[in-house]
């Protein structure tokens, strides 16, 4: 089991309110599972999302990635899992504006400590697999909405991690481009790696082979995609 989540709260104070964010959630990931979740505005499916990145620890409940339990781990033990374990790719890209495509995907390896060289090289073949083996050197103003995500998903790749982890990956993109963007996930998922898409699109959710609706803080339902129909019929 990848992801392990057993009855996972989350409560915010609000000054005299407390909002429950989450209450109770059960959840298991596999390993090169393709999972989406979904939820309206409000639901709960970001705090989802910032727990099992380990963007945030629950109220109360036990997360394990990987048989290990993380939501007691320090703040520096969950940055060293976020770094060696989880790769995200966010909506707005989140990359430098003055550094060029290799540099934005070096930036995790050079938190781990790799070496100079080695990381160059790492970088050269993530960008070589989401296609951008010729834009290595322009910066994000040089490129395109679907190519500046192409680099986000490139920095997500290079330290091998065990999930990637994709918030509204198309969301600021058009559809067309979009389309292009998940079907670049489908190769990575096909490739063995586990990937997890946080979206409200119905037609991005459907990419994946399992959809997890979230409601009110609950998991409110859990079934295959047609895709992941069809991968279980084949």
């Amino acid at each position: 089991m990848l992801i392990d989540l057993s009855g996972i709260t989350k409560v915010y104070d609000l000054g005299q309110e407390k909002v429950h964010a989450l209450r109770g959630v059960d959840l298991g990931i596999q390993h090169n599972e393709y999972v989406s979740i979904m939820g309206p505005s409000g639901s709960g499916k970001s705090t989802l999302m910032n727990i099992i990145g380990c963007l945030d620890v629950p109220t109360n409940g036990e997360y394990k990635l990987e048989d290990v339990s993380v939501h007691t781990m320090s703040d520096s033990d969950l940055a060293r899992i976020r770094n060696q374990k989880i790769g995200f790719v966010f909506q707005t890209f989140n990359l430098l504006p003055r550094a060029n495509a290799l540099h934005n995907v070096e930036l995790p390896l050079i938190y781990s400590g790799m070496p100079r060289s080695d990381r160059r090289e790492r970088a050269e073949e993530s960008l070589t697999k989401v296609g951008l083996g010729d834009r290595m050197h322009h910066k994000p103003s040089e490129l395109s909405g679907g190519q500046r995500q192409r680099v986000a998903i490139a920095r997500a790749l290079v330290n091998n991690p065990s999930l990637i982890l994709a918030d509204e990956p198309t969301g600021n993109l058009d559809s067309h481009t979009g389309v292009e963007i998940m079907e670049i996930l489908d190769k990575l998922h096909e490739a063995g790696n586990t990937i997890i898409v946080v979206t409200h699109e119905a037609i991005i959710a459907e990419f994946a082979n399992r959809s997890v609706h979230i409601l009110d803080g609950q998991i409110d339902q859990d079934e295959l995609t047609q895709n992941g129909k069809k991968a279980a019929q084949a």
